[in-house]
């Protein structure tokens, strides 16, 4: 992102205020409520409101800039900017209008499944040119440059993809990344490549799979600041096992061998050089180098993961994160640019014996040599001041029993930080902090945003401006520019529930949110969230039981929750989740019990949940189903097995069934490997107990999923066939992990309800 100062964004002012600010919202008692579909749910205009995205302020501080959604098709973007001598919003690039339709490869498709956009269609990103005149636009795989006066510059114009694009450090040269090499050329001029092509199993400038989809790293080169250097990522997956992925479509198959590492397997061979724009002076960084013996898998030097790849700002070194196999010891690394040689920082440990080390974009190398360092050390995730004159010094920032969740921004100068946090009084909220650092003194975090919401936030490269996105239960997504002290500058989308608000026809029957808490075996209190639909006394209602279970996500907050959840409510159904211990954001010993136990304490946390439920006078007891996705497929799986009886259906979305059909860095940094932990496999597995499920079950399941193959569906599938087991399924042919769109997501849930009421798991007459 490029800075946004705060004398640009104070002379935007009131300005960017939407003509939704002067309406007022609509009265329910003036308004019959109006029947809320899954049709209309995944239809267009998006029943949220505006979703932009990747909001930027060009060079020259004339134009805010941001992709917007269009009303009549929610999941294409378009660039649109704020002329602020104008003082109008316009479209500068149409993606109708530019692209050419073109299909994507099957690379560019993956990688975009990799960075959860699968979906979106049109502009997905894009980059301002340093004289500010233009745009970088990826757009149908090729490559444009968007002058802001209407010219259109075709960069690019192959049956190949161009992936990872990106301008350099200054602006000078444009790279790719075509055909497994590294492409670079200076704008506006004809790219050449400056790696070499090796074959099928090695590529330049990619990250690996396991990069992609389990460690937030989605690119595999690292302009230097100045231009000079470019570091990049060379892997060769030769060694990596192939499953033959058949992405099984309406009108025919496409095979694919798809090289995925299965847990206990071998990952890529991981190498990284360094090399001038034309790929000459290339040298070599020995990423070997400093091992511990006791840390890296059976003295392999290869065995570790490429973390996290960033230059000083003055170019004059390249840091790496290498991470070892068993995701317990992290160190820092130095290396010289000019000749590859490898320093060591320090290292992090993982907080508990018992534990791992969970990966983190919250850090900054500032101008100084200091280094600002996310860490869960004290057992909750806080922040940290290392010295550039002595790495071996360092200061904690922040701390206490709450969990920094998001490094926004530094001001330098001023010596001032910016983050988000939990709240130490409600976990369900995160709120924007700042605080004043340094080696000398510290001062106390300061909250910038009011209490009643949710929020996360963006910032400028020099920490003047903050970019906020708040909402609640009662709120859909707003968006702000907000000054250092959290005041704010102007709307960039107020997203009033106003008279023309796309969800005000069923504002009348929006129901609120409970919250609460219930204790887990050991005491722990488990946040809740239920939405109930309006009730008769002394009538019970069924419960549609959401969950996820697995590390990672916090399903339970205090945000907006979609029109999803709504529906589900208008169809007379209790909306309930529940965050398990193993769950995010609620400190290190919240998440540890899973280690080496996945399909145990989350399914014992998720049966308390059940079984307050049936406490409740208006809940039908016989009526609580169960549904969940990935992970929750998972548990609905060992939910079923573990308590038969407990659950009046289960709705299992394409679920790991085995954990070592599932890839080696998420696997492993929870389970082990099956070789060390076979025990603990065998335990986590949905399958020894598949024949014991006795509750209706329906699977659903991506036929061309990537992330959790088909085999996971099939390995189950096949077992209760064979044990004459009754089950329901449905597959959905070509579609990868992501089983969504306008038609196809109202089909699934329209399936999930038919079969609910199919065994009888239905609102009172």
């Amino acid at each position: 992102m490029r800075p946004i100062t705060y004398a640009a964004a104070l002379a935007l002012g009131t300005c960017l205020a939407t003509p939704l600010a002067a309406q007022t919202a609509p009265s329910s008692e003036e308004t019959a409520p109006v029947e809320l579909t899954f049709e209309r749910v995944f239809a267009s205009p998006d029943l949220d409101g505006p979703a932009p995205r990747q909001a930027k302020l060009s060079p020259d501080g004339r134009y805010l800039t941001l992709l917007r959604n269009r009303e009549d098709d929610r999941e294409r973007y378009d660039l649109w900017g704020y002329d602020r001598e104008t003082g109008e919003w316009s479209m500068l690039v149409d993606s109708e209008a530019l692209g050419t339709g073109r299909e994507l490869s099957e690379d560019e498709k993956m990688q975009r499944e990799r960075a959860r956009v699968g979906n979106l269609k049109g502009i997905i990103s894009y980059q301002w040119t340093r004289d500010g005149e233009g745009v970088l636009v990826p757009l149908d795989g090729d490559l444009y440059l968007a002058r802001i006066g209407g010219e259109v510059v075709q960069l690019t114009d192959t049956e190949e993809s161009e992936l990872n694009p990106s301008l350099s450090g200054t602006g000078e040269y444009v790279s790719f990344v075509r055909d497994r090499q590294l492409w670079v050329g200076e704008v506006g001029e004809e790219a050449t490549p400056i790696t070499p092509k090796e074959g099928e199993a090695i590529r330049w400038g990619e990250a690996e799979f396991v990069a992609q989809e389990e460690m937030g790293r989605l690119t595999g080169y690292w302009w230097s600041p100045d231009d000079r250097r470019i570091a990049v990522e060379r892997f060769d997956e030769s060694m990596v096992g192939i499953v033959t992925r058949a992405a099984i479509g309406a009108t025919g198959t496409k095979v694919f061998d798809q090289r995925y590492p299965v847990a206990g397997s071998e990952n890529a061979d991981v190498e990284l050089y360094v090399m001038d724009p034309d790929g000459r002076n290339r040298v070599k960084v020995n990423l070997a180098d400093f091992q511990h013996p006791s840390v890296y898998t059976d003295g392999d030097p290869t065995d570790f993961y490429l973390a996290r790849v960033d230059w000083a700002p003055d170019g004059g070194a390249l840091y790496i994160q290498r991470q070892n196999r068993e995701q317990t010891h992290m160190d820092v690394l130095r290396v010289d640019p000019a000749t590859g040689a490898v320093a060591p920082v320090f290292a992090e440990k993982a907080a508990a014996q018992d534990y791992w080390i969970n990966l983190s974009d919250d850090y900054r190398i500032l101008d100084n040599g200091d280094l600002i360092w996310w860490s869960e050390r004290d057992g909750f995730g806080h922040l940290y001041l290392y010295s550039g004159d002595d790495w071996g010094t360092s200061r904690q920032l922040t701390r206490g029993e709450f969990v920094v969740t998001k490094l926004v921004g530094v001001d330098q100068f001023a010596g001032r930080l910016f983050f988000l946090a939990t709240s130490e009084d409600d976990p369900l909220e995160q709120h924007v902090y700042a605080l004043d650092y340094g080696f000398e003194t510290i001062g106390a975090p300061r909250r910038l945003t009011e209490s009643g919401y949710t929020y996360s936030a963006t910032m400028d490269g020099k920490g003047q401006t903050l970019l906020v996105t708040r909402s609640n239960d009662d709120t859909p997504p707003q968006i702000y520019l907000a000054d250092q002290q959290g005041e704010r500058l102007a709307w960039v989308e107020e997203n009033r529930l106003d008279s023309d608000h796309p969800y005000a026809p069923f504002l009348p029957s929006h129901r609120p949110t409970q919250y609460g808490t219930i204790a887990a075996e050991d005491g722990t209190p488990l946040y809740w969230e239920m939405v109930t639909p309006e009730m008769e006394p002394g009538k019970r209602y069924p419960v549609y039981f959401y969950h996820y279970g697995g590390p990672g996500p916090q399903i339970v907050n205090r945000g907006w929750n979609g029109a999803l959840r709504q529906a589900i409510v208008d169809r007379g159904y209790i909306w309930f989740a529940l965050d398990n211990r193993g769950s995010a954001n609620r400190g290190v010993a919240f998440e540890q019990p899973i280690y080496r136990a996945m399909g145990g304490v989350e399914v014992r946390d998720q049966k308390a949940g059940a079984e307050y439920l049936k406490t409740l006078g208006f809940v039908d007891p016989d009526k609580i189903a169960i549904d969940g996705w990935s992970y929750g497929g998972y548990m609905t799986l060992k939910q079923l097995q573990a308590d038969p009886g407990l659950y009046a259906a289960g709705i299992s979305g394409a679920p790991v069934t085995k954990w070592e059909l599932y890839d080696t860095h998420y696997t492993e940094r929870y389970m082990g490997t099956p070789q060390a932990d076979g025990a603990a496999y065998e335990a986590a597995s949905a399958i020894p107990n598949a024949t014991q499920i006795s509750d209706p079950l329906l699977i659903i399941h991506g036929m061309a999923d990537d992330n959790v193959v088909f085999e996971n569906a099939t390995e189950i599938i096949s077992r209760m066939q064979e044990g004459n087991v009754p089950f329901q399924m449905m597959l959905y042919p070509g579609y990868t992990h992501r089983v969504a769109g306008e038609q196809i997501s109202p089909h699934r849930y329209n399936t999930v309800f038919r079969f609910l009421e199919h065994h009888g798991v239905t609102p009172p007459e």
